[in-house]
C-alpha cells in the first residue's frame, strides 16, 4: 500500500520533470489542476499522449497497457458512464476476484482505487493507457452503442441540424482522435465508409488498408458534417461530389489535408489524405536510391537541358523522387517553375501552379505559359497527351531541363508509350535523356524483425504485420547512343529493356534482391511490387 506521503513525493518528482515542458508557459498551470495542465499541455502541442503517458509510468508505481492486445471491453455493471468520463477511467478486465481499471488521469488513483474496491467488493489493479483510447472506449460503449436505436436519418439535409451534431463535444473529440491515431501510425489515407449496419473507418499504412474502428451508422451524419466543416466543405451536399484542401494544425503537427467525397448506394464515401510537412523530406540520400543508380541520377540533373521522365503506378513515390531531384538543383541562380495537378507540397524556392480544367488551365496551357516566364527548369506533373509531350519535348530542347512522370511499367516502356502518343522517335531521341523507373516495397520492421507476422507474435511498433516503412526500389534508364538508334528504329520496350541492361542498367527486380539480401525487404513483398512486369524472378 502506497502512503499518502510516498504518494506525494512521486507526484512532486513527476511535476518537477514536467517543469520543461511548461517553461515559458506557466500559466498553463497556473490556478489550475494537475489534470488540467496536462490538457493545456496536450492541447498546446508540447508534448504528446504517448509522451505524457511515458512520464507518468516513469514516475508513477504503474504500466502501461499493450495497447496491441486491446479490444473494446463490455458494460461493467453498476458503474456510471459520468463517473467514467470524469475521472478518465474505464474497467477492462475483471472476474468476482479482481477488476483491472485503465486510467488516464493518475492523480487520484489511490483515493479511487479505495473506493472502487469498497463499493464492488473486488480488488482493484490499476494500468495506465491514453486517454484517446480510454475517451473512445466510453464513447463506444455509452454513447454510440446507446444511440444504436436512435431514430436519426443519416440522409438529414437540415444545415442547422448538421451543425449542431458536427458540434458535439464526443464527435470532436471523436474525429480528432481520428486524426491524432492516424499520425502516430504514420497513415497516408483515412477512409470512412458507411455500409449496411455499420460505419466502417481504415486507415491506409504502408500502401494498404488497415481497420481502424467501426461506429454505428447514426454516427454517419455528425462525423461527416464535423470532417466537411473541417475541409470548409458544404455540410448539407450529400449528392454530389465534393473536394477540399486546407492546412491544419494538429498538436505539434503541420498538416495539408485532401478531402474527397463521392456519393455512394449506402452514403457518402469520404477519403482524406494527410500530408505531414514536419514528416515529408525530399532529400535524394534519404530515398534509398542505391549509390550507382544515385550517381548517375546526379548526372543527369546536373544537365543544362533534356528530358527526365520518373515512371512508375500510381502511389509509387514518383512525385517525392521529383521534389526530391528539384530540391537538389534548386538554389539562387535557378528559376523552376512547376505545373502540377495537385501541387503536392509547396516548396521553397519553387514557382508552383496548379491546373484548373474548369478554367481551361491545362498541362499543355500551363506549359506555355511557363515557356514566357524564362525558367531553366520544368515540371511538369504528368505527361498525359501528345499535346503536352509535344510543348515538353520542344522545352527540353530549347534549354530547359524538363521533369515529368508517365504511367509505365518499367523505364524502357516510356518510349514506346510516347511512342502510341504520337510522338515520332527523333523527337525522343533529341530529348530524353534519361528514364527512372521504381516502385515501393515495405521494410520489415526493426524492432520484430518481420516475425510478429511470422510467428502471431504482438509488436506495437508495426502493428504485428512485420513491416513498418517503405523504401523503393529502382532502375535508371541512361538515353546513350546505342538506345538512341534502337529508338529511332522504332525498337520494341523489350529490346530497349535488354539493350539498356547490356550497357549497365540494374533492373527493379535485381534492386529489390539487393534488399532482400540485407535482410531489409521480402521476397514476397519484391513479388508484389513488381508482379505487373510480368518476369519470373
Amino acid at each position: 500500500m502506497i502512503t499518502s506521503g510516498e504518494w506525494d513525493n512521486m507526484i512532486s518528482s513527476l511535476r518537477n520533470e514536467m517543469a520543461a515542458p511548461l517553461a515559458g508557459h506557466e500559466a498553463l498551470a497556473d490556478g489550475t489542476t494537475y489534470a488540467e495542465a496536462d490538457t493545456a499541455l496536450l492541447s498546446a502541442g508540447l508534448v504528446s499522449e504517448s509522451e505524457l503517458l511515458q512520464l507518468y509510468c516513469n514516475h508513477l508505481p504503474y504500466q502501461a497497457v499493450e495497447e496491441e492486445d486491446l479490444v473494446c471491453p463490455d458494460k461493467f455493471p453498476g458503474i456510471t458512464q459520468n463517473f467514467l468520463s470524469v475521472n478518465c477511467c474505464i474497467p477492462y478486465l475483471w472476474d468476482e476476484e479482481k477488476a483491472v481499471f485503465l486510467f488516464a488521469i493518475p492523480y487520484d488513483i489511490p483515493r479511487l482505487s479505495y473506493e472502487l474496491e469498497q463499493i464492488f467488493k473486488r480488488r482493484i489493479e490499476v494500468q495506465l493507457a491514453r486517454r484517446s483510447i480510454v475517451e473512445r472506449y466510453i464513447t463506444q460503449l455509452y454513447v454510440t452503442q446507446d444511440n444504436d436505436d436512435s431514430q436519426l436519418d443519416t440522409n438529414t439535409d437540415d444545415e442547422h441540424k448538421l451543425r449542431s451534431l458536427a458540434g458535439e463535444a464526443r464527435i470532436v473529440k471523436l474525429v480528432n482522435e481520428m486524426f491524432a491515431s492516424a499520425l502516430e501510425q504514420d497513415a497516408s489515407d483515412i477512409h470512412i465508409e458507411p455500409g449496411d449496419l455499420q460505419l466502417t473507418i481504415r486507415f491506409r499504412i504502408d500502401g494498404l488498408l488497415r481497420e481502424y474502428m467501426q461506429l454505428p451508422l447514426t454516427d454517419f451524419p455528425a462525423i461527416a458534417s464535423r470532417i466537411k466543416l473541417i475541409a470548409k466543405l458544404n455540410i448539407a451536399e450529400s449528392r454530389r461530389p465534393q473536394d477540399g484542401r486546407i492546412n491544419f494544425r494538429l498538436g505539434p503537427h503541420d498538416l495539408d489535408l485532401r478531402f474527397s467525397t463521392i456519393p455512394t448506394l449506402k452514403g457518402e464515401s469520404l477519403v482524406m489524405r494527410l500530408l505531414r510537412k514536419d514528416a515529408m523530406s525530399h532529400d535524394l540520400e534519404k530515398l534509398g536510391i542505391p549509390p550507382q543508380i544515385l550517381a548517375s541520377l546526379e548526372k543527369l540533373l546536373r544537365l543544362p537541358q533534356g528530358m527526365i521522365l520518373v515512371v512508375g503506378p500510381t502511389g509509387s513515390g514518383k512525385t517525392t523522387t521529383l521534389y526530391s531531384s528539384l530540391m537538389r538543383i534548386n538554389s539562387p541562380t535557378v528559376k523552376i517553375i512547376t505545373v502540377e495537378d495537385p501541387v503536392e507540397y509547396q516548396l521553397p524556392g519553387l514557382n508552383q501552379m496548379q491546373m484548373n480544367p474548369n478554367i481551361g488551365l491545362t498541362f499543355a496551357d500551363g506549359l506555355r505559359h511557363i515557356l514566357r516566364q524564362d525558367p531553366d527548369v520544368i515540371l511538369v506533373g504528368e505527361i498525359r497527351d501528345k499535346e503536352t509531350a509535344e510543348i515538353a519535348i520542344q522545352a527540353s530542347q530549347t534549354g530547359h531541363l524538363v521533369f515529368s512522370t508517365l504511367h509505365t511499367n518499367d523505364a524502357a516502356g516510356a518510349v514506346t508509350r510516347l511512342m502510341d502518343m504520337g510522338i515520332p522517335g527523333f523527337l525522343i531521341n533529341s530529348a530524353l535523356v534519361g528514364v527512372l523507373s521504381q516502385r515501393l516495397v515495405r521494410r520489415l520492421c526493426t524492432f520484430c524483425h518481420g516475425t510478429a507476422k511470422l510467428a502471431g507474435k504482438r509488436c506495437k511498433h508495426c502493428g504485428s504485420t512485420g513491416y513498418k516503412g517503405r523504401i523503393g526500389i529502382y532502375e535508371l534508364m541512361v538515353i546513350n547512343e546505342k538506345l538512341r538508334k534502337a529508338i529511332s528504329e522504332n525498337r520494341s520496350s523489350t529490346e530497349l529493356n535488354n539493350i539498356a541492361m547490356a550497357n549497365g542498367m540494374i533492373p527493379l527486380i535485381e534492386c529489390g534482391r539487393e534488399l532482400i539480401r540485407q535482410g531489409i525487404t521480402t521476397e514476397n513483398e519484391l513479388h508484389n511490387a513488381v508482379v505487373s512486369l510480368e518476369l519470373d524472378f
